[in-house]
């Protein structure tokens, strides 16, 4: 070979498969620690979840301090022995016991406005202080709040007086499983009601597969279809929590009789500041004419 030869050769191309190899290595190591931080995530909500679902915070107060009257802070064992506190009160003779399940933040006395408007209106009220919340003992999951509700229901209604159920945003879920098993509710009141835990979850968590990794599902949704007593859902057309399209649907799957309430403008947790115990009165009242209580 001549210099001039020499000089004017071409150098070997680049070895493509080299260079290919290194990309693979690279997105291995891109979708592995994906996969890890995945897993890290998934794991973190799974083993936390009910710090999510339920939010005690607080300190229970008594009645007389939040201005109510005639009002008996009891302690109920529950059948496991968990003892649990209730807030009752008898009311007028011949008038309803509202069994009232509060939402999931907070503790039973901050519903206390709640509470003077239903005795005001002379009604009886049993409400109960959710296991795991402020003056109850024992850890929350949706199988403990349901044998507890029931036995709540059937505490409540053993003087024989009408019991209307109601449920307010967490607490439509219980309220729900006890009309399932409690026919004779006078009637289910659902505020800012969700189809399913688990639905609001997949909601609000796509990426996750929450069918699998909840503990706590609370299919309201299932258990509505077997109740036939008289319903009414509430939801506010503003509700970020609870879409009010979880309200509809549930309203669509209820038997009669049944009343749908939405009202405009309104958020998740203003739906008693704009006339939710006068719809409850009035759904009561159109179905049991009979009762003094209307």
């Amino acid at each position: 070979m001549t210099a001039e030869d020499s000089n004017n050769s071409t150098p070997p191309a680049p070895d493509g498969t080299g260079a290919a190899r290194k990309v693979g290595r690279t997105v291995r190591k891109v979708l592995v620690a994906g996969a890890i931080a995945y897993g890290i995530v998934a794991g973190y909500m799974y083993l936390n979840q009910r710090n999510f679902v339920f939010v005690p915070t607080g300190e229970l107060e008594s009645p007389e301090a939040k201005g109510l009257e005639n009002v008996t802070v009891e302690t109920v064992s529950m059948q496991d022995g968990t003892n649990v506190t209730v807030w009752t009160s008898e009311g007028r003779e011949n008038t309803p016991i509202v069994l009232y399940f509060h939402g999931n933040s907070s503790n039973l006395s901050t519903r206390h406005k709640r509470f003077a408007q239903v005795l005001g209106s002379g009604f009886g009220l049993y409400a109960p202080s959710y296991r795991g919340y402020p003056g109850s003992e024992g850890a929350p999951s949706e199988a403990a709040f349901i044998q507890d509700a029931l036995e709540h229901y059937d505490r409540a209604s053993a003087a024989g007086r009408p019991v209307i159920v109601h449920g307010e945003s967490l607490g439509t879920g219980v309220a729900t499983a006890v009309a399932e098993q409690r026919p004779d509710a006078g009637l289910l009141v659902l505020e800012a009601p969700y189809t399913a835990l688990v639905d609001i979850a997949s909601e609000q968590y796509p990426w996750l597969p929450v069918s699998v990794l909840m503990k706590d599902p609370m299919p309201t949704r299932e258990r509505i279809q077997n109740f036939q007593s008289p319903v009414l859902p509430v939801h506010g057309s503003e509700d970020r929590v609870s879409p009010v399209s979880h309200g509809v649907r549930l309203f669509e799957l209820a038997p009669e009789p049944k009343t749908l309430k939405i009202v405009d403008g309104v958020s998740h947790s203003g739906l008693w500041g704009n006339g939710l115990w006068d719809a409850v009165q009035d759904a009561y009242c159109t179905s049991k004419v009979e009762t003094l209580a209307c």
